[in-house]
């Protein structure tokens, strides 16, 4: 046996090559000293330690992930909103537009209809006071004299019942159909002709519209008469004689 006997014993490496190394040394005196490993600097990573970092990164990824998904959920809900919101507010103004256009088309139609009612009742007014207003005459001589006045004050033909009742008698003797046969317009074709004896021309000229274009008429002849007389001498009331 040598002198001095050592043992080396390795405790052991890891798998990155960093180890703590055990030495035993027996000295010839049959006693053992045994010095006791020194541990080396720590730098081997098992694969475990790396699953964890995988692990960790993972997570991390996952959880921004988680984020972004989250950022865009709310994006997408935020714009959503905006567009349920704008779609409210178009609907509503479709359906303001509608009911505005649906009062104003019944506003239209009542303010018709009530046209409508005020036309009939004013036509109906309208008839009632022709009807009180309108006047029955006598066919007689005071009845077509009364119309003719009523006649000529509507288009504004001065006269008095006296001036032409006087001029009627002494034209015609109140006789509507008289005809003058001898004087100098019967001589030229044109005889004086009714109550208050007119040439044609004269009853053509002065016809009154309203009356009758009949000479022969009661009251268109009074009438026309009157219109003449009051263009030549202002009224039938200052004739005093043939005129």
């Amino acid at each position: 046996m040598p002198k001095n006997t050592h043992k080396i014993a390795i405790a052991g490496v890891t798998t990155l090559g960093a180890a703590a190394l055990a030495f035993s040394v027996v000295p010839a005196d049959a006693r053992t000293t045994t010095t006791e490993a020194v541990p080396s600097s720590r730098v081997a990573y098992s694969s475990e330690q790396v699953k964890d970092v995988k692990a960790s990164v993972t997570d991390q990824l996952a959880g921004a992930s988680l984020k972004v998904e989250a950022i865009e959920a709310k994006k997408q809900a935020a714009a959503a909103a905006v567009a349920k919101k704008k779609a409210a507010a178009a609907a509503a103004a479709a359906a303001q537009k509608k009911a505005a256009a649906a009062a104003k088309k019944a506003a239209e139609r009542a303010a018709a209809e009530r046209e409508a009612q005020e036309t009939a009742s004013r036509a109906a007014k309208r008839a009632v006071m022709a009807k009180a207003v309108s006047k029955s005459y006598s066919n007689n001589l005071d009845g077509w004299i009364r119309e003719s006045l009523d006649i000529m004050k509507k288009h504004g033909i001065p006269g008095s019942y006296e001036g032409i009742h006087r001029n009627i008698m002494r034209e015609s003797s109140g006789n509507p159909n008289a005809i003058n046969n001898w004087d100098i317009n019967a001589i030229n074709g044109v005889p004086s002709k009714g109550l208050l004896q007119v040439i044609p021309p004269t009853f053509k000229a002065y016809h009154v519209p309203g009356t009758s274009w009949n000479i022969y008429d009661p009251v268109a002849n009074i009438t026309a008469a009157c219109n003449y007389a009051a263009d030549r001498y202002g009224s039938m009331d200052n004739v005093n004689s043939a005129y």
